[in-house]
Parts: structure tokens; C-alpha cells; sequence
């Protein structure tokens, strides 16, 4: 079997639209920890655009935040309405804020329990982007036995050949297996220098699965970026995330996977279920208990946690697991 994973720096497009949200977001939780947000970016060709819900007791400079992530250059246009009084109404009762299918994924194949092709994709783009803060994307293709069958980079501003220096410096640097028909590919259509927001669009949330495990989990929820802890698209993400790696460890598993279903304005999830791949190789499925499953009840997750922080910013940099400091991650906590 072969697997891939992608991952972009903080200045692709996309990625430039969920760090305006969650700047946004951040703002507003700030002031007022109780703001209900769901804020949406389209960017490009000199216009970015904001869009979506917010009610909240902060006073939000947004083309400050906006002009303060990307400079003088663009054009903003905003267009925000309050939170609609009947999605209010189920939330303001404990509901979860949407319906939705969460998913919460760890493994033992690395410190950061994220697929190793996911892993190494991401290491690659940090490493690059700490020389090159570009847009740019780095994909990476791994066999069954966790060796590299193909490494892809494409940055703006950094040739062909500077990209081949920077992955073999990269490759030096640690114990990464390489396959015997290991192959690079550096900006394959040729070097770049016009990119993000002049290139391309971008929009918040399409980088969803870049943002948690990679292609080979499925994501049932929505995007993250831009919305508070009541849209359990987000916090009953992280912790499903949380109880994957809590089972991994307890259980010294290979693999767990963890569903946890919402229904619109329902205080306790509908369904939840963990899978557990043991290091032989035995797959074990179950439901989740009903008082583990009101664990899961989005107040509860928000309390847990501690969700009404101005945490998220970060997050829309690199993705939301692995690798960084945020309550679901804590090792302190499991």
C-alpha cells in the first residue's frame, strides 16, 4: 500500500483565510468569552472578503486584524450579520451548535500520533518555510514499510535547485527511511514567483484535511477555523482527539479511531464509538458508554478544556494535532 499527505505553509491562500478568521475569533473571545462566531474568508486578485455570523459584546477592529496579517495591499470588504435566534436557541441550551459525524484519530508511529505520511509532510514544510516563509505546499508519498516513495515541493520564490539543497539537508538531519525508488519532484511546472492571494484564491476551511490527520482518515465534520467551541465541528474534534490518544496509550494500541455524532441543538451526542488496532493487528470496535459519551456534551468539552481561551490562531497555522501547545494535545491531561 501506498499513502500520501499534503501539507501547506501559513502563507498559502487557504491558510491565509483561516488565520484571518481565527485572528477574528481570537479577538472576540478576548473581550467577550461568551462571543458566538462563525466567520468565513475569501481572498484574492487584491479583494479579501469577511463574511458570516457574530454576536458578541467585543468592539473588533477586523480591517485592523485583517491588514495586520497581510498588509496595505488588499481591498476588505465585510459583510456580518448576528447568529441566527434559531440556531441561538438550541446552543443557549447546551445543544451542539450543528449536526455532524466528529472524528478523533491517534497512532503510535511517531511523537506527534499522526500518520507518518502526514508527519513527515509537515516536518518538511516547517523545515522549508523556516529558510523560505513562501507559499508553498510539500506532499509526500510513503510505502507499508514507512519509507519515502515520493517527496514533492513547490515554493514561491525558491527555485528548483535550492529546493533539492534544503530536502537533502532535511533528509540528513534525521532517521527517515527512503524507498529504493525514492524520487524528488521540485516545483514540477517549472519555478514561481507569483503566489498566495496573486495566484490563487483561498477560502477558509478548505484545507480541512490538511488540518487533521490527512486523506487517509475520513473527516466527518466541518472546517475548524473561525468558529467558537459551541460549533462542536470544532471542539468535539479535538476532544475525540483527545480520547484517541488517551485509548492509544492506555491500551498500547497501533491505532484508535473515535466517531462521535451530534444532532442541531441536542445536548448529548447521538452516537459515539472508538476502534482500537492493537500492535498484532486485531481490530476491536465498540459503542462508547453512555456516561463516557456525556463526556461529549459540547459545555462539558468547553469546560474540559478551557475553549473560551484565545487559543485558536495557532492552530490555523500547521493544523490543530501534533506538535503543538493547546488543552486536547496536553500529555499532562490523558
Amino acid at each position: 500500500m501506498l499513502y500520501t499527505a499534503e501539507s501547506v505553509t501559513p502563507q498559502h491562500p487557504d491558510k491565509v483565510c483561516d488565520r484571518i478568521s481565527d485572528a477574528i475569533l481570537d479577538e472576540c473571545l478576548r473581550q467577550d468569552p461568551e462571543s458566538r462566531v462563525a466567520i468565513e474568508t475569501l481572498g484574492g486578485h487584491e479583494i479579501i472578503t469577511i463574511c458570516g455570523e457574530l454576536t458578541t459584546n467585543a468592539y473588533v477592529d477586523i480591517r485592523k486584524i485583517v491588514k495586520g496579517i497581510v498588509g496595505n495591499k488588499y481591498g476588505i470588504q465585510i459583510n456580518i450579520e448576528k447568529q441566527s435566534h434559531e440556531i441561538g436557541r438550541g446552543v443557549d441550551t447546551g445543544g451542539a451548535g450543528d449536526q455532524g459525524i466528529m472524528v478523533g484519530y491517534a497512532c503510535s508511529d511517531n511523537i506527534d500520533f499522526i500518520p507518518t505520511e502526514l508527519y513527515l509532510a509537515r516536518k518538511l514544510a516547517q523545515y522549508i518555510y523556516e529558510i523560505c516563509p513562501e507559499d508553498g505546499k510539500t506532499q509526500i508519498t510513503i510505502n507499508d514499510k514507512s519509507e519515502i516513495v515520493t517527496l514533492l515541493a513547490s515554493f514561491n520564490k525558491v527555485t528548483s535547485e535550492e529546493l533539492v539543497e534544503h530536502i537533502d539537508n532535511w533528509l540528513d538531519q534525521g532517521k527517515i527511511k527512503i524507498a529504493d525508488d525514492f524520487r524528488i519532484l521540485t516545483n514540477p511546472s517549472g519555478d514561481w514567483s507569483i503566489g498566495s492571494f496573486d495566484a490563487d484564491t483561498g477560502v477558509t476551511g478548505r484545507k480541512i484535511v490538511n488540518d487533521a490527520y490527512g486523506p487517509r482518515i475520513p473527516v466527518g465534520g466541518g472546517a475548524f477555523s473561525g468558529k467558537d467551541p459551541s460549533k462542536v465541528d470544532r471542539s468535539a474534534a479535538y476532544a475525540a482527539r483527545f480520547l484517541a490518544k488517551k485509548v492509544l496509550l492506555k491500551h498500547n494500541a497501533r491505532e484508535v479511531i473515535v466517531h462521535i455524532a451530534y444532532a442541531i441543538g441536542v445536548v448529548e451526542p447521538i452516537m459515539g464509538t472508538i476502534s482500537i488496532l492493537d500492535k498484532d493487528g486485531k481490530l476491536e470496535s465498540k459503542e462508547i458508554t453512555p456516561d463516557l459519551l456525556k463526556e461529549f456534551e459540547p459545555k462539558r468539552i468547553v469546560e474540559k478544556f478551557n475553549l473560551k481561551n484565545p487559543i485558536y490562531s495557532k492552530t490555523a497555522e500547521w493544523g490543530a494535532f501534533g506538535g503543538i501547545d493547546v488543552p486536547w494535545e496536553d500529555m499532562d491531561l490523558l
